[in-house]
This record gives structure tokens, sequence and C-alpha cells, in this order.
């Protein structure tokens, strides 16, 4: 998924944006408001972590605006304050869900998980198709019941293939939810994983390669 970390304490920002781009998932970091906005203006994120005391334009406005501008990325909001009131303020403004600092980071790569698939309806906790599975609160993938490793970029490509079950997902938007903002355009990176996603999910081969399209998950391999 494409993630947007919204936190003005540097250390806390790289903590949750490297915790989550150890779960697979690409992460764009901004330290206020206005930057959020600007970035979230531009890129189609899935989910986005908020703080809510943040410099330049507040948390609250924040998530104001994203309600007001129809923005469909899901909102998870920090706080440091515990009190009911404040978590109730939060999500009338359109927060999705509330985590009050100090919190686990597996507990927070848990409800941007739950967030994430709130996303786009109807998407399983597990991932099947093809004969191959995938599990994104494990970080398993099977073919064929047989245990597929596959590096972060790899299983983030592979996600996006399976939720689209089987139609054609671009190059641009797997490199746009697999890959952070910093990533050239013109990379390879897409042409790259796949090519080692073929070899690794093995014969008979399911990734079909539509020229100038994109990529898809086949129906169902042959002897299936």
């Amino acid at each position: 998924m494409r993630i947007l970390v919204v936190e003005d304490e540097r250390l806390l920002a790289d903590a949750i944006a490297e915790w989550l781009r150890e779960e697979s998932h690409a992460v764009d970091v901004a330290g206020d408001g206005a930057a959020a906005l600007e970035r979230i203006g531009v890129n189609d994120y899935d989910v986005v972590v908020l703080d809510r005391d943040l410099p330049r334009v507040h948390g609250d406005e924040v998530c104001r605006r994203m309600v007001a501008g129809g923005v469909e990325a899901r909102v998870l909001m920090l706080t440091a304050a515990a009190e009911v009131g404040d978590r109730v303020a939060g999500l009338s403004l359109g927060a999705d869900d509330y985590l009050t600092k100090p919190f686990a980071m597996p507990e927070l790569a848990a409800r941007v998980l739950a967030l994430g698939r709130r996303t786009r309806p109807g998407v399983p906790p597990v991932l099947s198709r093809a004969g191959i599975t995938l599990d994104p609160a494990r970080r398993e993938v099977f073919r064929d019941g047989r245990y597929v490793s596959l590096s972060k970029k790899e299983f983030a490509v592979l996600f996006e293939l399976l939720r689209a079950g089987g139609t054609v997902v671009s190059a641009e938007h797997l490199l746009e939810k697999a890959w952070d903002e910093h990533t050239d355009p013109f990379t390879g990176a897409v042409r790259l994983a796949i090519l080692k996603l073929r070899r690794k999910l093995g014969d008979p081969q399911v990734i079909d390669t539509l020229p100038g399209v994109g990529y898809r998950i086949a129906q169902r391999h042959p002897h299936g």
C-alpha cells in the first residue's frame, strides 16, 4: 500500500516509516500539515497516519480538508491526548481510527493494514487467485501449497496484482503503490520486479503482460 506518515517529531516519523516499509508498504513522510496537504493533492494514498498536533496546518484541519476534497485515503490519527472527548473530536472530523501516544509499532501496523482493506471494500484479509495465496498480515505467499520467499517490493507488487482481482494493473500504478515518491518514474524497477516474481512463482506462468497497458494475474493456470 501507499502510505503517508505526517508527524513533526522526526525521529518518530522515521521510526514509523521504517516499520511500515518492513511490512512491504511504500511510505512518504511529511513533517507538517501544509506539506501533508501538498502530497495528498499529488499522490493517491491508501492510508494517512496523521499526527493531530501539527505545525503550520493542524491535523484536525488536514482531516477536514481531506473529507471536503473527497480524498479516499483512510486516516489513522495519532495524539498525545487520552481523553475520550479528544478522540471523539478527531473521529467526528473524519478520522477512521485513533491511536494514543505512546503506542506499540505492531499495533499501529495492524491498524494501518485494517484501514487499507477498508479503502477498497470487499478485499479479503487473505488474497487468492490462480493457485497463489497471499496473507498480508503474516507476509506469507504460497503457490499451490509451496512457500514462496519474496522481497518487500516483490510482495508489494504481487499484493497489488492480486488485489486487482484479475483486472489489468498499469506499471504506473504499481510504481506508485510499491515505491515511494523519490523513485524515478522512468526506472525499470517494475519490469524487474515482475521478472523476479515470475521466476519465483514458477511454472505455469500466471502473470500476463499486456504491452503498453500493464499486468494481470491470469484467471487460472492451465492445469487448474
